[in-house]
């Protein structure tokens, strides 16, 4: 039972690889695409409820959902052809995410993303994003997910900065 959340989160990895492969936002892509955001819900869900959580199926977690935005941003740039600006944007985010994340392996010595509501409502922005293109002008739809992004990334980054252990579940800055 302890392997089956951890199954889940990695075939999201296979998953979202396969999309590489298949026509941006036909059938098939949307079709294999919402398995991926249900497999991103369900994994963590069946391992609260069997009590099967672990820092390696955490970690898995992270990898999966980092993999499938990297997909999703390969596949979508030729289609969306951002601005500059959001460009910039988006490297300034991951500069920040990559930052977040050197903080926890060098004060926790391990690879940590954190579970805040800020990540989990940038996380559903990000999933959103290729569902909502038909019916959201694409630059509003960018610059509405790059501002949740951004504060997400700053928020993880302060706890990080700021926590003396390592608390992968801390909700926010504003929660105790």
């Amino acid at each position: 039972m302890k392997a089956i959340p951890n199954f889940i989160s990695f075939s999201r990895i296979i998953f979202s690889l396969i999309l590489i492969f298949l026509k941006p936002l036909s059938a098939a892509f949307y079709a294999l695409y919402i398995i991926c955001g249900f497999s991103d819900i369900i994994d963590g869900f069946i391992a609260r409820k069997t009590g099967t959580t672990s820092g390696i199926g955490a970690k898995l977690d992270s990898m999966a959902d980092m993999i499938m935005i990297g997909v999703l941003l390969a596949v979508l740039y030729p289609i969306v052809n951002p601005a500059i600006e959001i460009i910039i944007w988006i490297i300034l985010i991951g500069i920040i995410r990559v930052t977040s994340v050197g903080v926890a392996v060098k004060k926790y010595k391990t690879f940590a993303m954190l579970h805040t509501y800020g990540n989990k409502i940038t996380g559903m922005g990000v999933f959103a994003f290729p569902i909502l293109l038909p019916y959201i002008h694409t630059a509003a739809l960018m610059y509405m997910i790059c501002v949740v992004a951004s504060i997400s990334a700053i928020e993880e980054l302060i706890i990080q900065l700021t926590s003396s252990v390592l608390q992968l579940n801390k909700k926010s800055i504003f929660v105790k």
